[in-house]
């Protein structure tokens, strides 16, 4: 599925899969990416001012997902259960789409849980303002697709 073209995507396009199935209105979505610690190692043979880098453990950054509150409680249901001890990883996926509504690009999140979830900041005086909840998810792997 490897597109390439003059213009970048937008990145106000996009859809968000929970367990496959398309979850309502996400409205913002941050943090996909994954970094790599490296180890400094040394042979016993080597001068000693010489060391090499060696690829360590492999850390995803948290995503958070952001809606306008619809009535709808799934995801703080999801994390109300993660408290309760009943892990429940989830395959969540982040689509991005082109001005046609085709799917250009797909980053997975794999075992994803929730790790916090956040309610929205209500204010008599910002008339026109949506309520919007987010939802911080840790996962154990990132995949683009």
């Amino acid at each position: 599925m490897a597109i390439v073209r003059a213009n970048p995507y937008g990145a106000y396009n996009f859809l968000v899969e929970i367990d496959s199935v398309v979850s309502a209105g996400f409205s913002e979505v941050e943090g996909l990416g994954m970094e790599i610690d490296y180890i400094d190692y040394r042979n016993g043979n080597e001068p000693a001012n010489n060391v090499r880098k060696l690829p360590g453990l492999r850390k995803f950054s948290n995503v958070t997902l952001k809606r306008g509150i619809t009535g709808a409680t799934d995801l703080f249901d999801w994390l109300k259960a993660a408290a309760a001890g009943a892990a429940a990883p989830r395959n969540v996926a982040i689509i991005l789409q082109d001005e046609t509504h085709t799917e250009v690009m797909r980053w997975k999140l794999r075992h994803a849980q929730p790790k916090k979830w956040t309610g929205p900041h209500l204010n008599g005086a910002a008339s026109g303002s949506v309520a919007i909840e987010e939802l911080v998810l840790v996962h154990e792997g990132l995949e683009i697709a």
